[in-house]
C-alpha cells in the first residue's frame, strides 16, 4: 500500500501548551487506521490541523504527496478528505434527504442566473442528486427516516446522516471523531458496518478516532496510539492491548503491575 496522509514533525502550541509535538504517521490508502490515547494526548488537535481548521506551528502534512499545509477545509473537501465531528452537525430544519441533497458542490440551482436561465439543466442536476441522496439513505438504512427533520433524528441516525453527507462528496479518505459516542449499540453496529462497505467496496480511506476499544478492535488495522502529542506505538489492537506502556498512559502505574501480575 502507498501512503493517503502523511504528517511529517507536527507541531501545534497554543501559547505556552504544546498539544501536538513533534508528530510523525503515515496513513495508508485503502486502511481503517484507528488513533487512540487518553484524553490530552492530542488526536482531536492533530485532526483538526489536517482537516484543515487549525494551522499548525510547525510541520507539514502531505495528502496524496501534496503538501497540503495550512489549506481551507473547502480546499480539502475539493480534493476529497473530509472530517466529521463528535457531535453531528446536521441541519435541523430540513430532512435527513434534504441534508444530503446540499452537500454537492458547484450545482447549477445556487446560482441564480443559472436558475433563470437554464431551468432544465438545474432540473436535471437536481434529480440526479436527489437519486444519489436516495441511493445513500438506502445504503445506509435510513429510508424510513428520509422525510423526516434532521433535528428529530436520534443520536445514532444523525450519525449515519453525517456518514451519508459524507458519501455525497465521494471522498477518498474521511477523519471521523467518535462516532461510537451517545450511540445505542445496535445503531453502531449499523455505522461499524456501513464504514467496513464504504472501505471494502469502494475503496475509502479512514482514520478513526475511538474511545471504543472494541469498536477500534472491530473496524481499524493498523491502531496508532498518541500520549502528550506524539506517536506513542503503533501496531494491531492485540498488541497494544499487551503493551505496559500503552496501560501506564492510560490507567496509571498499577493497572500495569496488575497486568503483570
Amino acid at each position: 500500500m502507498t501512503a493517503i496522509i502523511e504528517i511529517r514533525n507536527l507541531t501545534k502550541r497554543f501559547g505556552n501548551m504544546v498539544a501536538v509535538d513533534d508528530c510523525s504517521l503515515v496513513i495508508e490508502r485503502g486502511s481503517i487506521t484507528g488513533l487512540i490515547g487518553p484524553n490530552g494526548a492530542g488526536k482531536s488537535t492533530l485532526f483538526n490541523i489536517v482537516a484543515g481548521l487549525f494551522p499548525p506551528t510547525s510541520g507539514s502534512v502531505f495528502l496524496d504527496g501534496e503538501d497540503v499545509t495550512g489549506l481551507q477545509p473547502h480546499e480539502l473537501f475539493a480534493r476529497g478528505l473530509l472530517r466529521t465531528f463528535q457531535i453531528a452537525h446536521e441541519f435541523s430544519n430540513l430532512t435527513a434527504l434534504e441534508n444530503l441533497m446540499i452537500v454537492p458542490a458547484g450545482q447549477s440551482g445556487e446560482n441564480l442566473l443559472s436558475a433563470w436561465l437554464r431551468p432544465r439543466l438545474v432540473a436535471r442536476e437536481s434529480a440526479e442528486v436527489r437519486a444519489k441522496a436516495r441511493d445513500v439513505i438506502g445504503f445506509l438504512g435510513l429510508t424510513d427516516v428520509r422525510n423526516e427533520l434532521a433535528g428529530n433524528l436520534s443520536g445514532g441516525q444523525k450519525k449515519l446522516l453525517e456518514l451519508g453527507r459524507v458519501m455525497m462528496a465521494d471522498p477518498r479518505v474521511v477523519l471521523l471523531d467518535e462516532i461510537a459516542a451517545g450511540v445505542n449499540r445496535t445503531l453502531l453496529n449499523r455505522i461499524a458496518s456501513n464504514i467496513q462497505r464504504l472501505n471494502g467496496e469502494e475503496g475509502v480511506t479512514f482514520f478513526v478516532i475511538e474511545h471504543d476499544m472494541d469498536l477500534i478492535a472491530r473496524l481499524c488495522d493498523p491502531v496508532i496510539v498518541m500520549a502528550a502529542g506524539s506517536v506513542m506505538m503503533q501496531g494491531t489492537m492485540e498488541e497494544i492491548r499487551q503493551n505496559p506502556d500503552v496501560i501506564e498512559a492510560y490507567f496509571g502505574g498499577a493497572a500495569v503491575a496488575e497486568a503483570q501480575a
